[in-house]
């Protein structure tokens, strides 16, 4: 009897809109920082559950999800946990155990706050807004974010949050960059730095590129709030 061919399994990542889902970006990011290589199944924007997660209306349970041999996982610290088990060469986790633990730390505290950030300032890619007016609460949001990134460019260096490779913790904070292009915001010099060099990544040109090249399909979130 012939011998059965081999199954071919194929890694995936499941995404929504470039333009619009910061946790697409996160775990678009975060498969492309490890080197696996991957294909990219696209949640059609018009999708009830897909609308609910664009708008901050329910949690994302649908994206990022990514899809390695027989394994799913769907959600974006996990993911950037898993790739780090599978893709340890990349470094996507410092490999100072203390420095680990603040990396996971800063990822965290995104993953589980900056609410009135996500909520007054989305991700909009393709638009600029002028002079746009920031709520007190997005503001302490804001301070809180630059805080974090000066800290850990001062003590690390640069240009990445811990040092010369990029980590978990710049894949998550990635999406904020876009959002302080998007809005405007003023940064200090160092932050300032640091977006700039984010933007000027290889992976986040592709990103925009793609994003750019979107139809305008979620009119709420082309509001001026």
């Amino acid at each position: 009897m012939p011998r059965a061919a081999k199954l071919v399994l194929k890694t995936t990542l499941t995404i929504s809109s470039k333009n619009y889902s910061s946790w697409s970006l996160r775990g678009w990011l975060m498969v492309k920082m490890s080197g696996l290589s991957f294909s990219e199944v696209a949640v059609a924007t018009d999708s009830a559950d897909a609308r609910a997660e664009l708008l901050l209306l329910s949690p994302s349970i649908l994206v990022p999800m990514l899809s390695h041999e027989d394994v799913k996982v769907w959600d974006t610290l996990a993911i950037g946990e898993y790739l780090n088990e599978i893709a340890p060469k990349a470094q996507l986790l410092p490999s100072n155990a203390v420095q680990r633990a603040h990396c996971r730390a800063i990822c965290g505290e995104m993953h589980s706050g900056f609410s009135a950030l996500r909520s007054s300032l989305p991700m909009n890619i393709k638009a600029k807004f002028k002079s746009f007016k920031v709520w007190s609460k997005a503001q302490l949001d804001i301070d809180r974010i630059t805080t974090i990134w000066i800290e850990c460019l001062t003590e690390h260096k640069g240009p990445f949050l811990f040092g010369k490779k990029p980590t978990l913790a710049d894949a998550m904070y990635a999406p904020v960059v876009t959002r302080f292009y998007t809005y405007g915001i003023d940064l200090d010099p160092v932050c300032q730095k640091y977006c700039q060099h984010i933007m000027s990544t290889s992976f986040m040109k592709e990103w925009c590129e793609a994003a750019q090249a979107e139809p305008d399909d979620i009119e709420e979130l082309e509001v001026e709030f």
